[in-house]
């Protein structure tokens, strides 16, 4: 079935000090969760790196973008999902278009052609720059190894370009037009400098290969899940800010709510769709009943029951594609949107895990040299000094990358409830507008039956 769709708007290392010899310091073992650099400076890296990445948006533009006035708008399509390839090698592009007025686009309508992957790699992109920065990056797709094999496996198109008209491609080209929506709507990823090449250039972008769910980054990435789950279990944060405290337990409420809310309209589409076959089924026989009922009005009759019946059939299975499409996928979107909440509320507690291993550096060094000056070993006085101050510096900047990922999710999660009210709002009036349209032609259709049933005599 066809969808009318319109543009939517859319390490810390252990800190050895080289000159000290074995007998007078002790062995130092990172602590747990904390993440692991080769080098000391790289600390200083870890810290600074998301105030660079804030470098690459101006401050007047970004001013401008965080300004919700009414503005500027981005709108993006997501169409035409067809087979690029032969066998396994094949894959599917999709047609992004794009419309804006955002002067950090070129121009203000223009359309590429991007595969899935190219999707995944966007992401990943956004991730690695905004997560520990504490920003809300909406999550990709997940993928479909099943689906995309039947598709690699499938015959070739007689015509290049011809769409695919398959079931899951719909709902994974709807599924990412959603995404592109959600990561457009953030005022700052809609105008990072990749996802606008994502959105505006022309040629291919680079293989993302380590998207790949069989490859060895993805088993790197298993693992590195695993060592976060371990991490979030075993290290619970002594938290002095109540507003975490309180939006932590906020979020899980409702992750857990939606999650039954997600199971019951999964029951529900898939019993909708149920109805819908039973329902055809009914029609079916009543035709076969009108064709050999002798009764001329009682035939008439079932003829056009059949009729009746079969059209609910084909509005039961629009209303089970509205079930999916309008709620039952929304609400999977913000699962999602609250699994990513709960990952930069992780990355703060790693920030204030790096915060204190390096106070506990610094205290390490500060005894270190406090027996060196009782020692009196002037010749490592200097350079226990050095590392002391280093460590100062390192304790600076994790405080502060501490309190800024800290002011960040505060921002970040005003944000995201402002738009999830909205977004809430209108997907609930459209579904009931869309219901209620089904039932009134319900209706339409049982009115237009009772004459014929009134002529049985």
């Amino acid at each position: 079935m066809e969808h009318n769709r319109e543009f939517s708007d859319v390490d810390i290392n252990n800190g050895s000090a080289s000159g000290a010899s074995d007998d007078e310091e002790e062995e130092e073992v990172p602590a747990p969760g904390t993440v692991t650099l080769e080098h000391e400076n790289d600390l200083f890296v870890s810290a600074m790196t998301p105030s660079e990445v804030h470098r690459r948006i101006s401050a007047s533009n970004l001013e401008e973008v965080l300004t919700d006035d009414g503005d500027y708008f981005i709108q993006i399509v997501v169409s035409d999902p067809q087979k690029v390839g032969d066998g396994m090698s094949s894959y599917l592009a999709y047609k992004v278009t794009t419309k804006t007025n955002i002067p950090k686009f070129k121009r203000n309508e223009f359309s590429t052609l991007r595969r899935f992957s190219d999707f995944l790699g966007i992401h990943d992109l956004l991730v690695n720059k905004y997560l520990r920065m504490g920003r809300i990056v909406p999550p990709a797709p997940s993928k479909n190894i099943i689906g995309s094999t039947k598709v690699k496996m499938s015959p070739q198109q007689t015509e290049p370009g011809t769409p695919i008209n398959q079931e899951w491609i719909e709902i994974r080209r709807a599924a990412l037009e959603r995404y592109v929506h959600r990561t457009a709507q953030h005022p700052v990823l809609r105008v990072d400098l990749d996802f606008i090449n994502f959105l505006e250039s022309d040629q291919e972008l680079p293989r993302a290969v380590n998207t790949s769910a069989l490859s060895g980054a993805g088993v790197i990435r298993l693992f590195n899940k695993v060592g976060e789950t371990v991490n979030k279990i075993t290290y619970k944060m002594d938290e002095n800010d109540p507003w975490f405290d309180d939006k932590i337990t906020e979020v899980e409420n409702l992750d857990a709510n939606l999650q039954k809310l997600s199971s019951a309209l999964k029951s529900l589409t898939s019993s909708r769709r149920e109805l819908s076959l039973l329902t055809g089924l009914v029609a079916k026989s009543a035709a076969m009943l009108s064709t050999c009922e002798e009764h001329t009005g009682l035939s008439r009759a079932l003829s056009n029951l059949a009729d009746v019946e079969e059209k609910i059939e084909l509005l039961r299975s629009e209303q089970a594609n509205s079930d999916f499409y309008i709620l039952a996928e929304f609400i999977k979107d913000y699962l999602g949107l609250f699994t990513a909440i709960k990952c930069i509320f992780h990355e703060r507690v790693k920030a204030f895990q790096n915060w204190q291993y390096a106070q506990m550096q610094l205290s390490k060094r500060r005894e270190n040299r406090g027996r060196f000056e009782l020692a009196n070993r002037a010749d490592k006085l200097d350079q226990a000094q050095q590392e002391v101050e280093e460590w100062q510096t390192k304790v600076q900047n994790c405080q502060q990358q501490f309190d800024d990922i800290s002011s960040e999710i505060k921002r970040e999660m005003e944000r995201f409830e402002l738009t999830r009210v909205k977004d809430f709002k209108a997907n609930i009036i459209k579904y009931i507008e869309v219901q209620m349209a089904h039932q009134q032609q319900i209706i339409s259709y049982w009115e237009a039956f009772a004459p014929f049933a009134r002529e049985i005599v």
